[in-house]
C-alpha cells in the first residue's frame, strides 16, 4: 500500500519495498547477537511473527519508512490523532476534518449571479431572479419600456380599429347561418392574430435585450440599456424570423398529422375520419412538442454566438441532445411560474376594469368583441405590470439553461472564468458567453 500522506490511514503497513515478501525473523541470529547492540526488549516477548525487536537492521534489510509529514495547506488539513497538542497538531485552513478524509473539491467561482459549474434547477431559477435584483434598473427599465409600448399599440388597435371591424354577435346567435358563423370566426381569429403578432414583437425585443443583460450578469458585469441595444440590434431581424419559424414548424407537424383524417372525413367516412384525425393530431402534437423543445435554445445561441437561423437551430439540437426531459421540465416550470405571477396581477385588474366599465366581467365575456376604453386601459395597466415581471424570468431561465448546457458539454465555465478575469484563468477580452 502506498504510504503517501493522505492516502495511508494511521496504522497502515509501510510501503512495499524490495524485501516486502521476506518475513521478519522472530529472533536475532547468533551473528547478530555478537555484532549488534544488546537488545532493549525483555525476554518475555509476544508470540513470534507479530512483533520484531527494534534492533539495528542487518545487511539486506529495509529500514522502516519515516512517519508522514505534518499536513500543510488546505488540501489535507484536519487534526491528527492525539489532539491539538500532538505532533503535527491541527492541519491547515482547508477545513477538511480527519486524516485522509476528502470532502470534495473547493466551491466553484461565482463572479456573477451563478457559480461557474453545472447548475441545478433551483440555481437556474435563482440566477434569473438574482439578475433582476442585481441589475434591476436595466432589467425593469427594459421590461417596462417594451411592455408599455406593446400595450399602447394593442389598446389603440382594439379601441380604434378592431372593435369596429370585428363582429362576433353571430357566435352567440343560435339562428346564425354557416356563412355568418364562418365570417365571425374569421374576424375573431384576425383580431387575435394581430394582437398576438404585436405582443410577439415586444417579446422578441425584450428577450433580445435581456439576453445580453443576463450574459453579462453571469460574469459579474453590468450593462446599460443602450449597450444591450447596440449588441442585440444586428440580430433582431434573425431573432424575429427564428421566433416565427419554430411555432410554424410545430403547426405544420400537427397539420400533417390531422390531414389524413380530414381527407377521409371529406370523402364520406365521417366517423372513421374524425377518429383518425384525433389520433393523428395527438401523435403529431407529441412530435411537435419534441421538436419545439429541441429548438428551444436556438434563441440564446443566435444572440450570443452571432449565428444565423439555421446554425442556431442546429446548435440548439446539439445542446439539448440527451437532456430533452431536463430542458423540457425546467422550461415548463419557468413557464408555470411566469404565468402564475402574471395571473396574480392581471386577474384582479380584469375584475377592476369590468367593475369600472359598468358592465362587470359578465358583460365583458358576453361582449368580447366590443371593449370599452375604460376596460382596455385598466386591463392594459395590469398587463404591463405582469409583463414587466415575467419577461426577466422567461428570458433569464432560457439564457441560463443555454449556458448550463454549454458548461456541461463544452466546458464553457473555463471561458467564462477567463472572461470574468478570475485569477489563474488567464485573461481575455470582455464579451458575452458566446463571443
Amino acid at each position: 500500500m502506498n504510504d503517501t500522506p493522505g492516502w495511508a490511514s494511521p496504522g497502515s503497513a509501510p510501503s512495499d519495498g524490495p524485501d516486502s515478501g521476506k518475513p521478519d525473523s522472530a529472533e536475532p541470529t547468533a551473528a547478530e547477537q555478537q555484532s549488534g547492540p544488546p537488545s532493549k526488549w525483555s525476554k518475555e516477548q509476544p508470540p513470534p511473527a507479530q512483533w520484531s525487536p527494534p534492533s539495528t537492521p542487518g545487511p539486506g534489510q529495509t529500514p522502516p519508512p519515516p512517519p508522514p509529514p505534518p499536513a500543510q495547506g488546505g488540501g489535507w488539513g484536519g487534526q491528527r490523532p492525539g489532539g491539538p497538542g500532538a505532533p503535527g497538531g491541527t492541519g491547515g485552513p482547508g477545513g477538511y476534518r480527519g486524516w485522509g478524509a476528502w470532502q470534495g473539491p473547493p466551491p466553484a467561482a461565482k463572479p456573477g449571479v451563478i457559480p461557474l459549474r453545472p447548475l441545478g434547477v433551483g440555481e437556474i431559477l435563482d440566477g434569473a431572479v438574482s439578475t433582476m435584483r442585481a441589475h434591476w434598473r436595466t432589467v425593469l427599465g427594459i421590461s417596462l419600456t417594451v411592455a408599455v409600448l406593446t400595450e399602447v399599440v394593442v389598446v389603440l388597435l382594439q379601441g380604434l380599429v378592431l372593435n369596429d371591424t370585428v363582429d362576433t354577435d353571430a357566435l352567440n346567435d343560435p339562428s346564425a347561418t354557416l356563412g355568418e358563423l364562418t365570417r365571425a370566426m374569421g374576424d375573431t381569429m384576425l383580431s387575435s392574430g394581430v394582437v398576438l403578432v404585436i405582443t410577439l414583437l415586444g417579446t422578441i425585443v425584450a428577450t433580445a435585450l435581456l439576453t445580453m443583460v443576463t450574459s453579462r450578469a453571469v460574469l459579474g458585469k453590468s450593462v446599460t440599456t443602450s449597450e444591450a441595444w447596440q449588441d442585440s440590434r444586428p440580430q433582431l431581424a434573425r431573432l424575429f424570423g427564428l421566433t416565427l419559424l419554430i411555432p410554424l414548424i410545430g403547426v405544420a407537424i400537427v397539420g400533417v398529422g390531422v390531414l389524413p383524417g380530414l381527407l377521409i372525413a371529406l370523402a364520406g367516412a365521417s366517423d372513421a375520419g374524425a377518429s383518425l384525425a384525433i389520433l393523428g393530431g395527438l401523435a403529431a402534437t407529441v412530435a411537435a412538442l419534441w421538436i419545439v423543445v429541441r429548438f428551444s435554445l436556438a434563441s440564446p445561441a443566435l444572440m450570443l454566438e452571432k449565428q444565423g437561423v439555421k446554425k442556431s437551430l442546429a446548435r440548439s439540437v446539439k445542446l439539448v441532445r440527451g437532456s430533452w426531459w431536463r430542458v423540457f421540465g425546467i422550461q415548463l416550470l419557468a413557464a408555470i411560474i411566469a404565468n402564475v405571477v402574471a395571473s396574480i396581477i392581471v386577474i384582479p385588474f380584469t375584475f377592476i376594469a369590468g367593475a369600472l366599465s359598468g358592465e362587470g366581467v359578465t358583460g365583458f365575456l358576453d361582449n368580447a368583441g366590443d371593449l370599452g376604453w375604460t376596460f382596455l386601459i385598466v386591463s392594459g395597466v395590469g398587463s404591463v405590470i405582469g409583463s414587466m415581471l415575467t419577461f426577466p424570468i422567461t428570458a433569464g431561465v432560457t439564457v441560463l439553461l443555454y449556458i448550463d448546457q454549454r458548461i456541461r458539454r463544452e466546458a464553457l465555465d473555463l471561458e467564462l472564468a477567463r472572461a470574468a478575469g478570475l485569477p489563474g484563468h488567464g485573461t481575455t477580452a470582455p464579451g458575452t458567453p458566446g463571443s
